[in-house]
């Protein structure tokens, strides 16, 4: 599992600047390649070295599928619709994750492992053959606002641009945050002898997660981006508390259901924030910086907070998780503007991006 991890963030990189010098749809493809031979390289592996190679490499179709399809969306987008279309476009991506383990698993049960992976691969050449009919928007020269064509910046320009750090380190704090939640949940349910599946509170965070997704899109081109993001990281913060405190089933369902609404709107919104900080000469890179925080998030929640675990307990390990989200929330409504005051009206949906670029 780590592994996977590990070809994820490794690739991110490169897949970037691959899909802003070449095009999204290549990166696309390469995904779905990925996706393909991957679960055909499972059916015959009968050794762990090779199995952890093949999951690193298994971990270059998420970094190459979220970063061209990512920055595609984006392009397509008119700016006045790009939230309300990035919206339905991670709405694909929920029903997939909801859907996706409850029918491996019953494949499993019915039909076994080379029946599973089967399937899998199957489902991954169907996405080729829909991946090739992609048509990309003809990238032009690029101009902002001012109508002066921008230099191509390069990505440790790009890295050292506040416009871009700070959404970097708050998706960071939320990948420490749901990476914790997705490694140590039923363990936690278990431990507190709650009565309660623990699939159920992802199903719970799912459904929330779908229905906020339908909506959010559309009001943050009108409410601002910035609002719906400072709701989701407060939504982040209430759900971690509650799991640090909870003591029945139905407090751990609230918790699914604020986590999914956090989750349903972070991510989404972040992905139309960085199109509307970066060039379309650029957006590769931007969507690989960004959502690369993310992805380390959750390749480090496992062995850091398992240690808390150790040291502390469950209870105490999302209580720190609490404190995570509200550090995420705090860094957002102080630092995502060029100052102090533009950053709060900017959180609060009182003022427009500064870093806009559009």
């Amino acid at each position: 599992m780590g592994c996977f991890a590990i070809g994820l963030l490794l690739s991110r990189t490169f897949l970037g600047w691959l899909a802003d010098s070449h095009t999204r749809k290549l990166v696309i493809l390469i995904g779905i390649v990925v996706v393909i031979t991957a679960p055909l390289g499972y059916v015959f592996t009968q050794s762990i070295p090779v199995l952890m190679g093949l999951r690193a490499f298994h971990g270059i179709s998420v970094a190459a599928f979220t970063t061209g399809y990512s920055a595609l969306v984006i392009d397509l987008s008119p700016l006045k619709q790009r939230g309300e279309l990035i919206g339905y476009m991670s709405l694909a991506v929920s029903v997939g994750m909801a859907f996706g383990p409850a029918l491996g698993g019953f494949l499993q049960e019915k039909a076994g492992y080379t029946v599973l992976f089967l399937v899998s691969a199957g489902c991954g050449f169907v996405a080729l053959i829909l991946g090739s009919l992609v048509r990309e928007k003809k990238r032009g020269v690029t101009q902002n606002m001012t109508g002066v064509t921008p230099l191509t910046r390069s990505f440790w320009e790009l890295m050292g641009n506040p416009a871009l750090q700070i959404p970097t380190v708050v998706l960071l704090l939320v990948g420490l945050v749901f990476g914790t939640l997705v490694t140590f949940l039923p363990l936690y349910v278990e431990e507190a002898k709650i009565d309660l599946n623990a699939g159920l509170f992802y199903t719970a965070a799912a459904i929330a997660s779908f229905v906020v997704r339908v909506f959010a899109g559309r009001a943050s081109d009108t409410l601002g981006r910035g609002l719906l993001i400072t709701g989701g990281l407060g939504c982040y913060g209430v759900s971690m508390t509650l799991l640090a405190i909870a003591t029945t089933p139905q407090v751990f369902l609230l918790a699914a259901v604020m986590e999914g609404v956090g989750a349903g709107v972070v991510i989404p919104m972040m992905l139309a924030l960085m199109g509307d900080r970066s060039y379309d000469n650029e957006r590769g890179k931007v969507s690989s910086i960004c959502i690369g925080g993310f992805d380390l998030g959750i390749a480090l929640a496992g062995p850091i907070f398992g240690f808390v675990a150790e040291v502390s307990s469950y209870r105490g390990m999302f209580s720190l998780t609490a404190g995570l989200a509200v550090l995420a929330l705090v860094i957002f409504l102080t630092q995502s503007g060029k100052n102090l005051t533009h950053s709060f009206r900017f959180a609060l949906g009182k003022g427009k991006d500064t870093y806009a670029l559009e």
